[in-house]
């Protein structure tokens, strides 16, 4: 065993690896050694990314644009982005308060790292995002669950927010629609929000990666259309991954005040420099193009989604929120915890999804990762013949157990 000379850093430790992707790698080695994995744990678009996306990036390498660039994005790509959110949001950003990351991860982080320190506190809604937490946990400051329940819609409340807010609070992040469990907030909601963030000088991290993918009559109410004023102490952050499926290329992007994306710079000149050069001119594409490939995946996932709900209702004591937005379902699970098959026993989420992987050949993500272990995520961002068979597989493998 090799010797552990040189001692590691006091904040790595307090990390865990993202459950999500050390699913989706342990269904990949089985697939790899013949297993018959269906993999419902990673939370990407089963689509290709779009030909013209594709075409201006080979367009960017045959041109020889490989070289650095301006660090929070090519001028061309920040205005692009400002012009989309005039154009879809009807908000106001000037280019030099957008940066572009590599990931909307990154642009999360970069914030962190620029506006919290020891003493900070973030409101963090539960279920959550798996790196809301460590993010902000990175940064020197504290995670704040506020618990959302099943019965509610996991939606948020006044009466919720006072409960965990302190006079330590700096921001509060929203997630809607929301990974892991597809809910969207109410207006209702975001007026509480509005309300405290403005009575405490929050800042509100408004994460819409999913934004595009509504399901009902497709309108989502924002916090800034709530509340405008809200603007000044808002980053709004987005990317192109969700909406044009191009979860490899790292390309996210934040929106916000100038003087924090000014900040976030800095933080981002000393870590990646810029984002991929070729990623961002597909990037530019993307945004500047046609806009109906988000909807065509929207509407793709429409009856997939519909099939996965009547498939879970249908099992005995499985619940689940019907999503109103994004790609995932989010099952409470909790009524087979206890339960065992062939002496294996199933305690929580993390022994069910284990379970269900190993007796199953089925990849479904932990609730416990998303601080909610009664419940565990499936992505239906896949074709109809694997969701199918899949959901066989869930119904077969819960009721074996006993």
């Amino acid at each position: 065993m090799e010797a552990e000379i040189i001692s590691l850093a006091a904040r790595v430790k307090q990390i865990k690896p993202s459950p999500t992707l050390a699913v989706n790698a342990k269904a990949k080695a089985m697939k790899a050694a013949g297993k018959d994995i269906l993999n419902f744990s990673v939370g990407e678009p089963d689509f290709d990314t779009p030909a013209h996306v594709c075409a201006a990036a080979k367009k960017a390498i045959d041109e020889g644009f490989t070289r650095y660039t301006a660090v929070p994005g090519i001028p061309e790509l920040r205005e692009a982005i400002a012009r989309r959110f005039g154009e879809d949001k009807g908000w106001r950003y000037e280019p030099e308060q957008i940066q572009v990351c590599c990931g909307g991860k990154h642009g999360l982080y970069n914030m962190a790292q620029a506006l919290f320190g020891p003493g900070d506190e973030v409101l963090i809604p539960t279920p959550y995002w798996v790196s809301y937490p460590p993010i902000v946990t990175l940064a020197g400051a504290t995670p704040v669950e506020v618990p959302l329940s099943e019965e509610n819609d996991f939606d948020l409340t006044e009466e919720l927010l006072r409960k965990y807010a302190t006079p330590k609070t700096k921001a509060i992040v929203l997630n809607s629609p929301s990974n892991p469990t597809g809910a969207v907030f109410s207006e209702q909601a975001l007026q509480a929000v509005a309300k405290l963030a403005i009575e405490g000088k929050w800042l509100v991290i408004s994460d819409d990666i999913y934004d595009t993918i509504v399901y009902g009559d497709g309108k989502l109410t924002h916090i800034l259309d709530v509340e405008p004023k809200l603007a000044a102490q808002t980053l709004v952050l987005n990317g192109v991954s969700k909406s044009f499926a191009m979860t490899g290329w790292r390309i996210g992007y934040t929106a916000g005040p100038k003087h924090i994306i000014a900040a976030m710079n800095k933080i981002q000149s000393q870590s990646t420099s810029n984002p991929s050069s070729i990623a961002q001119k597909a990037a530019l594409a993307a945004v500047s193009g046609p806009q109906d490939f988000p909807l065509m995946m929207r509407d793709a996932f429409v009856p997939r989604l519909d099939f996965i709900m009547d498939a879970l209702c249908s099992i005995p004591d499985v619940t689940c929120v019907r999503p109103k937005g994004a790609f995932y379902v989010f099952p409470n699970v909790s009524a087979y915890y206890g339960r065992s098959f062939q002496g294996k026993s199933v305690a929580n989420s993390v022994d069910l999804a284990d379970y269900l992987l190993e007796e199953a050949l089925l990849a479904a993500v932990p609730g416990a990762a998303f601080g909610a272990d009664a419940f565990i995520r499936f992505s239906f961002a896949t074709d109809m013949a694997t969701i199918r068979e899949g959901m066989k597989r869930f119904r077969e493998a819960l009721a074996r157990l006993s």
